[in-house]
């Protein structure tokens, strides 16, 4: 599973049916990041009732997770998505669940779903920019055949795109944690993010997965799908959605 570090991670999505919890490995003996999300293990009468739904984190979260969706770059990538052949719908394909606090979100590739954790996530900013980084994953996972547990490679670029066009990288982003520079600091900055995210969902050495993001990292700092610039501003993220709406009448009308 991939993940957004608790500064924010997890894995991609189409329609698919949901396969059974109970095929998945126990919750104590998993490797691949679903001990971060112990509510992936629990059975659906276990959830809370819809009083928890409407007055609890969950609301909140699904409030928070709404207007999200209508974020520029959110809106980019559901689009694209969507011509991709792989449509989100926010009661299938996303989920609000308590997580430890090691992550603050991840996208699940066994049930095409992106999971947002509702004790972590305390405010609408970091909402964003979670959702931003989940549905690129997403979007990874639905153009391409990409190995989440048996490729470092593919995981470690993954979480270098999600990284470099989330927003996470954004000017005022790095300034409010006081990372400053100038000469590359967008790359040094997905690359850092990139590096937390795997090693929060990932038993392996901290050797091997710089070992694998330096190895890729240029490659998918180049790859700017489907935006084609890094979204720094909302005027260019509303650019990138006109012109794959403009697309998409194209080939409609062919």
């Amino acid at each position: 599973m991939a993940a957004t570090e608790e500064r924010r991670g997890r894995d991609g999505g189409d329609s698919q049916a949901e396969p059974s919890r109970t095929d998945r490995p126990s919750f104590e003996s998993d490797t691949r990041g679903y001990q971060y999300f112990p509510e992936r293990f629990k059975r659906n009468d276990e959830r809370g009732s819809w009083y928890e739904t409407l007055f609890t984190s969950q609301g909140k979260c699904e409030s928070m997770l709404q207007v999200a969706l209508q974020n520029p770059i959110a809106k980019v990538l559901l689009e694209a998505l969507k011509e991709t052949g792989c449509p989100m719908v926010k009661e299938r394909h996303f989920s609000c669940e308590e997580c430890t606090r090691k992550v603050a979100g991840g996208f699940d590739s066994e049930t095409c779903q992106l999971v947002l954790c509702k004790n972590v996530i305390s405010n609408q900013s970091l909402m964003n920019r979670v959702v931003n980084h989940e549905l690129i994953h997403a979007y990874d996972h639905c153009r391409g055949q990409v190995d989440w547990f048996g490729s470092m490679d593919h995981l470690a670029c993954s979480e270098i795109r999600a990284a470099n066009l989330s927003g996470e990288c954004s000017f005022f982003n790095e300034l409010s944690r006081l990372n400053f520079g100038f000469k590359k600091h967008h790359q040094a900055c997905a690359r850092r993010h990139a590096l937390r995210s795997v090693m929060a969902v990932r038993q392996v050495s901290w050797v091997e997965v710089k070992s694998s993001i330096d190895r890729v990292l240029q490659r998918c700092l180049n790859d700017l799908e489907p935006f084609g610039c890094i979204p720094s501003t909302k005027c260019r993220a509303d650019h990138a959605l006109r012109t794959l709406q403009n697309r998409t009448r194209y080939y409609a009308n062919l």
